[in-house]
C-alpha cells in the first residue's frame, strides 16, 4: 500500500495530534505506512490581528484541504473546534477521536484563579467566548487579545506581559504541560468552545476507501456529543465571530446539551439546555438554538 498522508499544521501541538492520529492508524491497520505532510495556514501567519476579524478559525484549514484536493495529502487531522460547522462539498469528517479534556484553563504565574486577580489585571485571550466571560466574572479586568502557539502564549504569559492567560486544558495536557493549569474553569459558571478536546480527522468526500481507514479510530460517544454542540452552533449560525459555547454529556442513550450565548458590546449571555435521544443529536442541537433564540439570541448574535 502506498504512504498514508496526513496534512497538519506546523505548531508543536498540530503535530502531537497527527503524530497521535498516525500512531493509531498504524496499530489498527499493521503494515500501513502513514507519513505527514506539514504546512503553516494564513491563521498562523497572521498572528497580529484577532482570527474573528480575518475570516475566522477557517483560515487554518483551506490550505490543508487545497493539498488534499492537488492530491497532495490523503487527509488533514485538526482540532475540532477549529473546523467549521458546515464543511464543503469535497470533504467530510472520516472519524472523531475520543475527546480529551474539553474545559479552558487558567494560567498565571502569580495567581491561582480568576477571583484571585488584583482589580485591573491584564488577561490575555483571543476567544471572544472566552473574553465575554472573563468580563462577566470580572468586570474590572483588562482584557487583550493573544495569538501564537501554546508556548509563545505561556512564553509571555511568564515574562509580564500578562497576569494571567486563558487556554484549552486539553492542549496543554498533550503536550506535557499539565503542571502550568492553575485552575480548570468548568460549567456552569465556564463554558467551553463547541467541540473542546476532540481530534478530527478530515478527508475528500470522493474518497471512500481513505474514509474507511479511519473507522477503527472513531469514538461514537465523543461523536454524538459534538454533534449535537455542532449543530446547535450550525443553527445559531455560529463562528469565532461570535461568543457561542456548547457542551454535551452523553448517560446511556439521552444526551443532555447546554448553550450558551454572549454579546460581545454589552458584556451579558444566555443559556439553554435540553435533553435528547442520542440516536438524533442533531435534533437536540437544533432544540437548544431554538430555546436560545426565544430567549434573545439573534439580537446577541446580530443576526
Amino acid at each position: 500500500m502506498k504512504t498514508l498522508r496526513l496534512a497538519t499544521r506546523e505548531s508543536t501541538l498540530a503535530l502531537w495530534q497527527t503524530n497521535h492520529v498516525a500512531d493509531l492508524l498504524r496499530a489498527a491497520h499493521p503494515g500501513l505506512q502513514v507519513g505527514l505532510v506539514p504546512m503553516t495556514t494564513r491563521g498562523d501567519q497572521i498572528l497580529d490581528v484577532s482570527l474573528s476579524k480575518i475570516g475566522g478559525k477557517g483560515l487554518f484549514l483551506k490550505e490543508l484541504e487545497v493539498a488534499m484536493l492537488e492530491g497532495r495529502a490523503d487527509a488533514a487531522v485538526h482540532s475540532l473546534k477549529d473546523v467549521p460547522m458546515q464543511l464543503e462539498p469535497e470533504f467530510s469528517l472520516a472519524a472523531v477521536l475520543a475527546r480529551d479534556n474539553p474545559f479552558d484553563a487558567f494560567i498565571s504565574e502569580h495567581y491561582a484563579a480568576v477571583a484571585e486577580l488584583p482589580i485591573g489585571a491584564m488577561v490575555g485571550t483571543s476567544s471572544q467566548r472566552r473574553q465575554v466571560q472573563l468580563k462577566q466574572l470580572r468586570p474590572d479586568l483588562q482584557v487583550r487579545d493573544l495569538r501564537g502557539n501554546i508556548n509563545t502564549r505561556l512564553a509571555k504569559c511568564a515574562a509580564g506581559e500578562y497576569d494571567a492567560i486563558i487556554l484549552a486544558c486539553a492542549g496543554l495536557e498533550r503536550l506535557g504541560l499539565h503542571s502550568r493549569i492553575r485552575t480548570q474553569l468548568v460549567p456552569p459558571q465556564w463554558w467551553p468552545a463547541v467541540a473542546q478536546g476532540a481530534i478530527a480527522v478530515e478527508c475528500r468526500s470522493d474518497d471512500p476507501e481513505t474514509a474507511a481507514l479511519f473507522a477503527a479510530l472513531n469514538h461514537r460517544p465523543t461523536e454524538l456529543r459534538v454533534r449535537a454542540e455542532r449543530a446547535m452552533n450550525l443553527a445559531l449560525h455560529g463562528s469565532c465571530h461570535v461568543p457561542v459555547a456548547g457542551y454535551a454529556e452523553l448517560q446511556g442513550e439521552r444526551l443532555q446539551l447546554s448553550g450558551w450565548v454572549g454579546d460581545a458590546e454589552n458584556i451579558r449571555s444566555i443559556r439553554a439546555s435540553a435533553e435528547g435521544d442520542a440516536t438524533d443529536p442533531e435534533a437536540l442541537g437544533r432544540a437548544v438554538a431554538e430555546k436560545l433564540f426565544a430567549q434573545g439570541a439573534a439580537e446577541l448574535l446580530r443576526l
